[in-house]
């Protein structure tokens, strides 16, 4: 129990415990506040330093923001510099694409043009092959058809024929020659010069061992060879023996025939490995000729026969000549003639200038009627006469 003045107060009483309450609160806040009032003084003596420190950190903020203010001027001067570049080099670009896509434009143009000209050079090329092509082709046929004709005996004849007569008629006069003339003795000859005595008509009759010239070329061994070469010799004499027998006739024809090759190939390999065939022709006065060698006989041939037209014609030309020469002699005497003449007209003309000269001089005098010095002048006046009514 507590006393209090005259009251007493027991521990339980609820008075007291509020009390109690209330001292032992105050009692906590007044220690708390003793307790506030030391830590701000510490507090205080701590902030100081950071209150330092956090003027300073707010001047280093100032200045930062500061540079912050400077580095974003600077970078908006960077910024403008790099706009003002990046549209430079835009600028720059779109003047190069420009140039390049002329320039391209221009190459493609030209490309297309050197194209299009290549193209059709080549359109014109392929043109020329596929020409040339059916040449080939048609050579090819041509070829094909000769192999035929010369494969024939016949028709290899014929052609031999052909090519004479080709020949004949580019170098010979028409009335020169005959072709397929028979002779007293019914034998045919392929063509007949008409040369005038001596020698007399020639006979030329085309002849064409093609087989025997095969078999020799295609011959491999030295025996094939030998059996070539004896069959091609064999065929050559059988058509000189042939010739000579029919085709020269004593009074009729030249003492001598022409056997014609229409072959260069085969009147070299004659010429060349059997010169004992040559010359048994020689002996029987068969002479061969190839197509080149016929073409430089018959222009001999051509040159006789104009000779011998020149004599025969040398009648005429002598009565020719004596025409020419009475011609000429008349002619000079008339060319005479028109030069006295004109020597005469000459003379007549120069007179009558001086007559046509005195005629103006007299009309001068008169028209100034200069009288005195016309009677000086001239001694025979012819006086004025009365003019008869």
């Amino acid at each position: 129990m507590i006393q209090i003045g005259e009251q007493s107060y027991t521990l339980g009483d609820p008075v007291v415990i509020v009390t109690m309450i209330g001292v032992v609160a105050i009692l906590l806040l007044f220690v708390l506040l003793i307790m506030a009032v030391s830590r701000a003084g510490r507090s205080a003596r701590i902030v100081a330093p950071l209150a330092q420190q956090m003027g300073a950190l707010d001047q280093r903020v100032q200045s930062l923001g500061d540079g912050q203010q400077q580095l974003a001027g600077g970078l908006s001067h960077v910024s403008e510099a790099q706009a003002a570049s990046q549209a430079n080099m835009l600028q720059l670009m779109e003047k190069r694409l420009a140039d390049v896509t002329k320039s391209m434009g221009e190459n493609l143009e030209g490309s297309s043009r050197r194209t299009a000209q290549s193209l059709g050079d080549l359109q014109q090329r392929l043109q020329t092959i596929d020409k040339a092509q059916a040449n080939i082709e048609k050579l090819s046929g041509d070829v094909l058809s000769l192999q035929d004709i010369l494969s024939n005996k016949q028709t290899r004849g014929a052609f031999g024929e052909i090519q004479l007569t080709d020949i004949v008629s580019k170098a010979l006069p028409k009335d020169s020659y005959t072709l397929q003339a028979t002779l007293s003795n019914g034998k045919r000859a392929d063509c007949l010069i008409h040369l005038p005595n001596p020698p007399g008509p020639i006979v030329v009759d085309a002849k064409f061992p093609l087989e025997a010239y095969e078999a020799l070329r295609r011959a491999d061994t030295q025996w094939e060879k030998k059996e070539a070469a004896t069959f091609f010799k064999t065929s050559v004499r059988t058509h000189i023996k042939a010739i000579s027998e029919k085709y020269i006739l004593e009074g009729e024809t030249a003492d001598g025939a022409l056997l014609f090759l229409p072959s260069e190939a085969v009147y070299a390999e004659l010429h060349a490995n059997f010169p004992e065939v040559v010359r048994e022709g020689f002996a029987a006065r068969v002479w061969i000729v190839s197509p080149t060698t016929c073409m430089a006989t018959l222009n001999t041939m051509r040159a006789i026969l104009k000779d011998a037209r020149m004599r025969e014609q040398a009648g005429a030309i002598r009565k020719e000549l004596a025409l020419l020469f009475a011609d000429v002699d008349r002619l000079g005497n008339r060319v005479e003639n028109l030069d006295r003449h004109f020597h005469q007209a000459s003379k007549d003309i120069s007179e009558i200038k001086i007559s046509a000269e005195k005629a103006g001089n007299r009309a001068r005098r008169l028209d100034n009627f200069d009288f005195e010095e016309l009677a000086q002048g001239e001694e025979n006046v012819v006086p004025l006469a009365k003019p008869d009514r």
